[in-house]
């Protein structure tokens, strides 16, 4: 068993589960108990990915879902997105945003926890807040035609604020917002991206989430919205692929967490034929994570996944090493620090006594190949087996 916060391999470990919880690890089982025996797998507690759209589908990236697909559709492409990511050995995934499928993120969320489908345990955060002409608006279509948004549009302070309070009443358990633009926002000279909000915007949003105890997760490449998305008070940045050391100095201060999801912008995921740009985007993530953890920023494990393949959040371990992490600090990042982020650490992130029972297993040893995460052979999720090969 890999033990994550001793950071040490526990040689043929008993862990009795309870219902849905663990009971005690180390000992005997008790008598009469129902016996699972994993062999030679490693046995990890159930990984979490910080940055998720489960309703959201790599063909989704080429056509916006809001114009072709309903959804009701997309609500169904999300249990099976769930159940493969679930397989995976995700059994806690922060879903944020989606992307135009309105509530249904909510409506999966609910229908996992009562045991309708199989799936990860999900905090969702509904519609993002976004402004005209920003990040997940539409552009490039008729102005005659009145279409759906993909995010919120929220102009002013007091439309950001009567967003949040209609999103916490249909279900919200984050508020996300775009704190810079997309890609297409980046001045390709300097790569500084659009900054979307002021410092007191992003303040009026974290004050009106910690009004309904809801925390705030930014999308943010860097520069002053980055910056801005910082000192204003949001928990999490997300990608965050051009920040630079005094902001991340500034992280380290104030405790933010980063989910810098490698994955997205590797050009292993497909996404866009590889360019000059996207050479730089990619060798300024690897600069920003290696000075991120030269500097100690709480890196917690995120992929974005849904813009590529369900079910392989797992590259980005293989990512996160390469890029200098130790094995151990990334599985740590997709264990205690993520349930750390999410305020669950008295819950889920590590195999200990009152925690939910999630718990994988692997073949062979993280510690020593990164790889062998990739190869989960048994997934639990909060006492019941999902997967035992």
């Amino acid at each position: 068993m890999l033990d994550p916060v001793a950071g040490r391999i526990v040689p043929n470990p008993v862990v009795v589960v309870s219902g849905d919880r663990i009971q005690s690890v180390g000992g005997n089982p008790p008598a009469g108990a129902a016996t699972i025996d994993l062999g030679d797998l490693t046995l990890l507690p159930g990984l979490v990915d910080a940055h998720t759209h489960n309703l959201l589908q790599p063909d989704d990236e080429v056509t916006p879902p809001i114009l072709t697909k309903s959804q009701a559709y997309r609500a169904i492409e999300g249990v099976a997105a769930a159940r493969k990511n679930l397989d995976a050995g995700f059994t806690t995934m922060r879903d944020l945003d989606s992307e135009g499928a309105g509530f249904a993120d909510v409506a999966l969320r609910d229908a996992i926890s009562k045991g309708v489908v199989p799936g990860p345990r999900l905090l969702v955060a509904t519609y993002a807040l976004t402004i005209t002409a920003g990040h997940m608006n539409n552009a490039g279509f008729n102005p005659d035609i009145a279409l759906p948004e993909p995010a919120t549009l929220t102009d002013s302070r007091d439309a950001m604020i009567a967003e949040i309070r209609r999103e916490v009443k249909y279900g919200a358990d984050w508020i996300k917002l775009y704190a810079t633009g997309t890609l297409r926002h980046v001045n390709r000279e300097t790569l500084e991206p659009l900054a979307q909000v002021s410092l007191d915007e992003v303040k009026a949003v974290v004050a009106e989430a910690a009004r309904w105890r809801k925390d705030v997760a930014a999308h943010a490449y860097g520069g002053a919205g980055a910056r801005n998305a910082v000192e204003g008070g949001v928990r999490s940045i997300e990608h965050g692929w051009i920040l630079d050391e005094d902001l991340l100095k500034l992280m380290v201060q104030k405790g933010t967490y980063w989910c810098p999801t490698l994955s997205v912008f590797r050009p292993e995921a497909g996404l866009e034929t590889p360019t000059e740009f996207s050479r730089r985007v990619v060798e300024s993530h690897k600069r920003t994570f290696q000075n991120a953890m030269k500097l100690g920023v709480k890196i917690v494990f995120g992929t974005d996944v849904g813009a590529f393949p369900h079910g392989t959040s797992n590259r980005e371990f293989s990512y996160m090493v390469e890029y200098g992490m130790s094995p151990l600090e990334a599985i740590r990042s997709a264990t205690v620090r993520a349930a750390e982020l999410l305020r669950m650490d008295k819950e889920i992130g590590s195999i200990a006594p009152g925690r939910f029972a999630d718990l994988i297993a692997v073949q062979g040893d993280p510690l020593q190949n990164i790889e062998a995460i990739k190869k989960v052979r048994f997934v639990m999720k909060g006492g019941d087996v999902f997967k035992h090969d």
